[in-house]
């Protein structure tokens, strides 16, 4: 059993490895940091620079290996220099030229189990330590059409071309799956997403409702893991593997088919998600009636409605899912007054077939509290008070869904405080200057606001310096203590 000082490792015959909070934990308390075994491009990438990992047109190579990078000063990087580009140029493996350097490049899989595969000889006390032990699930993966990719685009390439047959097959297919199984994203200072491997994070076990938040610094990419809530000594520290504003039938599906094991956690067990009915469709048949699972853990189950006689199946509502993901999806790249207006109009298309909680409108608010504000032509300055009422509803009701689903100090809830404390400014500034509300009213919801934002810092003042939402903090703090300092000018001035 190792411990350490906010956390101990212990093991079970269910789960194997999990982590307890070695101590009472607060909101914000700080577990553990540590850098990655190794970190590079992920399966299914086009071509990005090796050393800095921006998206690479090919033009220029490496003069040591000839594979893309940005030029001298990120070949010198040593994540490539001391990595795969001894490697390529000792066998003289080169980049073959691509017609499209947008579009996923199969010669980039091998890049991120080599880095793995030289770290394991550069540390081999750290990867018999941590490595070793992390579950890849061999038995089940031999049975899936990513074995068979693995062996071509990697195993095969890496012993052949490459010229490492040092590494046996068995270790390469167990490296592809640990890092299948247990890598987790980071964004490069790119803005290009990666994997990365850590793995005391990788211990933790999943729950789709979290109790821990990590951070990952852009620049070297080590992870500082938080508590999000409060937690007593012993209690179980779990993260989350999947997308916490998913529904169940989804979350289920993608933990099955990519990490090889069936969530049962308190959340995927309830038919009403912890009472978010983030899974839930409105009845068409009946007035006041939802659909729901008859059985959450099943894939097949009758979905019935609580108020009539109406059923569908599980598999019929999946495709529902699917109808309104591709919607969301065609529209993910729009930004400005387009990306607002496309959003509203899905929004009220799906409006009477899901519970207004369910996890599509969920997903569609989350980009809208971002929009509305920033996009031109609907800043807050430009909002009228029907559309700053409109931003504070939709931050309002996505919060009331994060305080179940990603409750405490996470990160979306931060980013989303931040969000709602601008329209509720403006909004009692223009209902004082209108007569609408008096001086003690407009006192008192200007003193909600900067308490919004105060809020949101506490959140945010944890993330990365580097990270986009290090760097709204940075500009919430500023914010907060210009406000607490000036709020009696504001409320006398306005």
């Amino acid at each position: 059993m190792a411990s350490d000082v906010l956390f101990t490792i212990k093991k079970n015959d269910q789960v194997g490895r999990y982590v307890v909070a070695s101590r009472q934990l607060k909101p914000g308390d700080l577990i553990f940091s540590e850098t990655p075994f190794a970190h590079g491009p992920k399966s299914d990438s086009p071509p990005l620079c090796l050393g800095c990992f921006a998206p690479a047109d090919c033009s220029i190579l490496c003069t040591r290996c000839s594979w893309p990078v940005c030029g001298p000063e990120c070949e010198a990087l040593p994540v490539h220099q001391d990595n795969e580009c001894q490697v390529f140029a000792k066998a003289s493996v080169k980049f073959q030229p691509v017609q499209d350097p947008t579009e996923v490049c199969l010669q980039y899989e091998c890049i991120t189990p080599l880095r793995v595969l030289l770290a394991k000889e550069k540390d081999p006390k750290r990867w018999q330590e941590e490595v070793e032990g992390m579950e890849s699930h061999d038995d089940i993966r031999k049975t899936r059409a990513i074995w068979q990719f693995n062996q071509t685009n990697i195993v095969e390439y890496l012993r052949g071309p490459c010229k490492l047959d040092r590494f046996s097959e068995e270790l390469i297919h167990k490296v592809c799956g640990i890092l299948e199984i247990n890598a987790f994203e980071a964004r490069a200072t790119s803005g290009y997403l990666i994997r990365c491997l850590y793995p005391k994070l990788a211990i933790l076990s999943h729950n789709c409702v979290s109790n821990v938040h990590h951070s990952v610094a852009p620049d070297d990419f080590q992870v500082t893991v938080r508590a999000t809530v409060d937690t007593p000594a012993g209690g179980e520290l779990f993260s989350s593997y999947t997308y916490s504003l998913w529904p169940t039938l989804v979350r289920r599906e993608y933990l099955k088919e990519s990490k090889y094991f069936e969530c049962k956690c308190e959340r995927c067990q309830d038919k009403t998600e912890l009472g978010t009915h983030m899974g839930t469709l409105k009845c068409s048949k009946c007035d006041n009636g939802v659909i729901l699972s008859t059985d959450p853990l099943s894939f097949t189950c009758e979905w019935k409605c609580t108020h009539c006689e109406f059923k569908t199946s599980a598999v019929a509502v999946r495709k529902v899912y699917d109808v309104v993901q591709s919607e969301i999806d065609a529209v993910e790249m729009l930004s400005g007054p387009e990306g607002i207006e496309q959003r509203e109009a899905i929004y009220r298309k799906y409006r009477s077939v899901f519970h207004p909680k369910n996890a599509y409108m969920t997903i569609i608010r989350t980009a809208l509290t971002q929009l509305y504000g920033r996009a031109e032509g609907y800043t807050v300055e430009d909002l009228p008070d029907l559309l700053l009422e409109r931003k504070i509803e939709l931050c309002n009701q996505l919060l009331e869904v994060l305080d179940v689903v990603e409750p405490g100090h996470s990160r979306i809830r931060g980013v989303t405080l931040y969000e709602l404390h601008a329209p509720l400014m403006v909004l009692a500034r223009n209902q004082y200057t209108s007569d609408v509300i008096s001086k003690d009213e407009f006192r008192k919801k200007m003193q909600e606001a900067v308490d919004t934002l105060g809020r949101a810092v506490e959140i945010l003042k944890n993330e990365a310096p580097g990270s986009n939402e290090g760097q709204l903090g940075a500009v919430a703090r500023q914010a907060y203590d210009s406000l607490k300092q000036n709020f009696e000018l504001l409320i006398e001035t306005a």
